[in-house]
């Protein structure tokens, strides 16, 4: 009979632990830079929310380039609390911007593709009209 109950109170236990789950939610899922001049600010962030009822722990952001670098934030997130992500593009490389960032988490979607996009200008201006 001790068995029984012991089976039944860990069976409880696993299964109570299971039903908590973090879910994380972005405000949007792409982030626009517009058409930007070279050499301008390049860092912009995903804004998101653990939306679940556990806590939310984001273990690695990575970009699909050398030229975007992602930035995750420090520690597990509350359910409820919101956080965000930073990259940061390298706006030297003149063109268009075509990139993801893949964050990496405990959440119900454990993997999630984030998506930057826009273009870069080359300054066409001369040395001289600068002075």
């Amino acid at each position: 009979m001790k068995k029984l109950a012991l089976m039944a109170l860990v069976a409880f236990i696993g299964f109570a632990a299971q039903a908590q789950q973090a879910k994380i939610s972005f405000k949007d899922d792409t982030v626009d830079y517009g058409t930007i001049a070279k050499g301008s600010d390049g860092v912009r962030v995903f804004e998101f929310t653990n939306t679940g009822d556990a806590p939310l722990i984001i273990s690695d952001v990575k970009s699909s380039c050398g030229c975007t670098v992602p930035k995750k934030p420090d520690g597990p997130i509350a359910p409820g609390a919101s956080s965000t992500i930073q990259v940061k593009y390298d706006t030297n490389r003149v063109g268009p911007i075509r990139k993801t960032v893949t964050v990496y988490s405990n959440a119900s979607e454990p993997m999630l593709a984030l998506k930057i996009k826009g273009e870069v200008m080359n300054d066409t201006s001369s040395v001289l009209e600068k002075s």
